[in-house]
This record gives C-alpha cells, structure tokens and sequence, in this order.
C-alpha cells in the first residue's frame, strides 16, 4: 500500500495542475496548524499570485521570508510581487542577484528581469542584460527580449525576430505575446493589412472559449433593474474616503488618466487593483446579485466592503490622502460600487468606440479573461452593453462622479484634470499635465503612450482600418 500523501505534497500537486483555490485551502489548514511551515506560505502567496490576488500575495511572501530569508524560490515569487506592486528599484535588485542563480531559478530570474526592465523604460539595462547573455540565452523568451532591444533602432530586424518567435510551435503564450508584439510594430510601420491579419489569425488561435453571452445576460440584468429608474437598494455599508476608481473599458485612456492624477501629491495610483473583482465574487457568493442588495446583512455588507479595502494600506503611499484605481472591471460592478463602497467617486472617461475597438482587437490581452476581444464584432456587443449600463448607473445611483470623452481629456487636459481634482476636493497641480514625468513603471499596453506628452496622435487611428468595419 503506498503511503499516504503528505500536505505538501499534495500543495504541490495542485500548485502543478493550476487548482490554485484547492492550494490555498491546503495551506490554510496548514498554517492554521502551525504558522511556521515555509512551504505552506510560498505556495500559498504563488497560488494567490496566479489567481490575480497580488496584494494576499505580498503579506504571504512576507512571511515566507521571515522564515526563510535566504531561499531563493522565495525571492524569487517576493520579485514577482513587487514588480506587479509597482516597487520597481526593489524588483530589479533582487532579480540581478537571482538572475546568476544556476538552473531553473536563474534563468526565470533572468527572464523576469528582463520583462521588469522593458515596462519600467529601462532600456540601457535591458540592452547590457541581453548583450551580457548567459544561460538564460538559451531560453525562447530570450528571443523575445532581444527583439524588444531590436524594435527601437532596427524595426526591420526586430520584424524578423518576432516572425521566427510568433510560431505555435513556441506555446501558447509566447506565441501569443511576440504575436500582438509583431503586430503593434506592424501598424506602427503602417503595415495596417498584415497586422489585422496576423491579429486575427493569433485570436483564432490562442483564444479559449469564452462565455460571451453569459457576460451581456449580467449586464442585461444590470440594466432591467435600473430600467425602473429609482435604486433597488440603499448603501448597505459605512461610507468610505479616499476612495477613487476609473470607469471605463481597456483601451479609452484610463492609463493616462492614472498616470496624470498620480503625479498629484495627495494622490496614489495603484494600477490595475484586484479588490474590484474581489469584491464582486464575495457579493456574488452571498447569492444577492444583483436583485438582492437591498437584503444585505450589515455584518456581511462589511466583509464585502473589506474584500476591496484590506489591500490598500499595502498600495498607498503613506503621504496620500486619496487612491486612484485604474481597474478595468469597475463598469461591470457600479451597483456593488453604490451599496458596498458608498463615498468612492468613479471617474467615467469614453473614447471613440471605433478606435476603442481597434486598439483592443490589436493588443495582447489575457484571453482568459478577455476572450470577447477576439472579434470586431464581440468587442462592439461589449462597447454596446458598457454604454448601456454605465450612466444610468451613475445617474441613478447616486455614485459621485465625472464624466469625459478621451479626446476632450486630450484637447484640453487642464480643464478636465482641474474637474477630477475638484471633485476629489484637491486643489490643481500642475504636476498632473505632465504623465510622462511619472516614475513609476506601467504594466498596461499604454506603457509607451504615456512615457510621451499628452498627444492626440491615437485619435482616429480607426481609419487605417475603415475596410474592417462595416
């Protein structure tokens, strides 16, 4: 009879087969028995990294390393939370250090830390990293670095090197991620035809199932209940300060908006925050979504709430008064916005759905997540639902908020940052009219556009496209 498996064992077991839920139980029961097992808080803070709960992550690695200061698997998952946390200088030490690690561990340190270096602009460092070559060199996701360093200076060599990395052959990822990489270098190069073409053969290829219509029925019921034109419900929870979140689809100019109002003094953006989502799943597991809100215990309505605001002490800096959220699920969740986070203000900002649509159809997205993006005309029933629901919802449920078109944010930036100031009750700083001063590193597709001044030069960039559309 073999012996019976060992709790970590079986962590590991999940950890390998991508149950992440199942891990993180595991090493609940584990921890909860003696809190000092190592193996139990790694897996736990990389089950939670893949699941998106990057801020969970950061106190479990925390704890890690307090048992294990010196592991080089810890430091490794600790790089990795830092480089999504924005906590950039701290990324990179770490991972220069990793990086001459010999096997598995340095080679993935090697390749992270090339990914930290071309989000953050850090180009001369990226150039001497691949020029320095080493083990990691043998690594396809070398490949990839290599023709980053080459798509600056030397477009058409950089061309060449991602058509020889974009193959299936590579596996799912890369091939999807040197694939949209060739195809923003194309549309850049004015090759409109080839990047459409290659954009949507990747789609066809790399994109899973996706319940489409099983996110429209959520917003249909959304929008059937706002229909009556009075709230269904009042605030279940105490309100909430210093709260502020944009609302708007991927690709409308949310990350410049971001970028701008974090250079503000009394301001923090935390990029793409997990709480939103976080907070939908725990009030949709109470089986009261939508219709049901009104019906909320207060003692659960506060659970709810903190699922959003127990990571943000993690994401502010200590001298800001206000966080500004740039998830991109906001739009979905405004009713559990209104009930559980009364108080937060939403910043709603709209772009021409035809360059919205283009610009998501031609970028690399989790297709987990974002598989509607896989056709023009997926992507125009999701641009049809979000315009449906979202100012009723603002409207009518008394959400504090401004509202702006992209290209108007554009043409006069002073008047429309001075009105988002205003109504976060700051007073106007000329820091905010200039993103691309921003140090902080950018892990969205706008990370180019906002290391530029504000410019309209993605205003119209439909109409290379005209034929795609009907």
């Amino acid at each position: 009879m073999p012996p019976a498996e060992t709790p970590i064992a079986a962590l590991q077991r999940q950890l390998d087969a991508g149950r992440f839920e199942e891990a993180i139980a595991t090493a609940d029961a584990i921890i909860e028995s003696n809190r000092r097992v190592f193996a139990a808080w790694l897996a736990r803070a990389r089950a939670r990294m893949r699941l998106g709960h990057v801020t969970d992550a950061d106190r479990d690695i925390d704890e890690a390393l307090k048992l294990a200061p010196s592991d080089p698997h810890a430091g490794l998952v600790r790089a990795m939370v830092d480089q999504r946390l924005g906590r950039i200088d701290a990324a990179v030490t770490r991972l220069r250090k990793l990086a001459t690690a010999p096997g598995a561990l340095g080679i993935e340190a090697a390749v992270l830390l090339s990914e930290v270096l071309h989000f953050a602009h850090r180009r001369e460092e990226l150039q001497a990293l691949v020029a320095a070559g080493g083990a990691w060199s043998s690594d396809p996701r070398a490949a990839l670095a290599s023709a980053r360093v080459l798509a600056r200076e030397r477009p058409a060599e950089a061309i060449d090197a991602l058509r020889r990395i974009a193959v299936p052959s590579a596996g799912v990822v890369l091939h999807r991620v040197a694939g949209f990489e060739l195809v923003q270098l194309l549309d850049r190069l004015g090759q409109h035809r080839e990047a459409f073409e290659l954009a949507t053969s990747l789609h066809a290829a790399t994109t899973p199932p996706y319940d489409l219509e099983g996110l429209l029925l959520r917003i249909r019921e959304q929008c059937d209940l706002l229909a009556r034109g009075t709230p269904w419900f009042t605030p279940r929870a105490e309100p909430v300060q210093g709260i502020a979140m944009v609302v708007g689809l991927p690709r409308s100019g949310t990350t410049l908006l971001e970028q701008m109002l974090d250079r503000h003094p009394a301001i923090c953006g935390i990029g793409e925050y997990e709480g939103i989502d976080r907070m939908g799943d725990a009030v949709v597991s109470t089986g009261r979504w939508p219709r049901g809100l009104g019906m909320m215990r207060p003692e659960v309505a506060a659970r709810v709430q903190a699922a959003y605001t127990g990571g943000l002490p993690r994401l502010r800096r200590p001298d800001a008064t206000w966080t500004f959220d740039k998830t991109l699920s906001a739009w979905m969740w405004l009713p559990a916005v209104a009930c559980f986070l009364p108080g937060a203000v939403c910043l709603h900002v709209e772009r021409d759905p035809r360059d919205t649509a283009i610009s998501m159809f031609l970028s690399f997205f989790n297709p987990r997540w974002y598989g509607w993006m896989s056709s023009l005309d997926s992507i125009r029933r999701v641009i049809e639902a979000e315009r449906a629901v979202v100012r009723p919802a603002l409207e009518q449920l008394g959400i504090p908020h401004e509202s702006f078109a992209y290209e108007a944010l554009v043409a006069d930036p002073a008047a429309h940052a001075q009105r988002c100031l205003a109504r976060l009750g700051l007073p106007m700083d000329d820091a905010v009219l200039a993103p691309e001063g921003n140090a902080r590193a950018v892990y969205t597709l706008s990370h180019e556009q906002v290391r530029r001044p504000i410019n309209a030069a993605s205003i119209g960039r439909w109409r290379n496209y005209g034929w795609a559309f009907e």
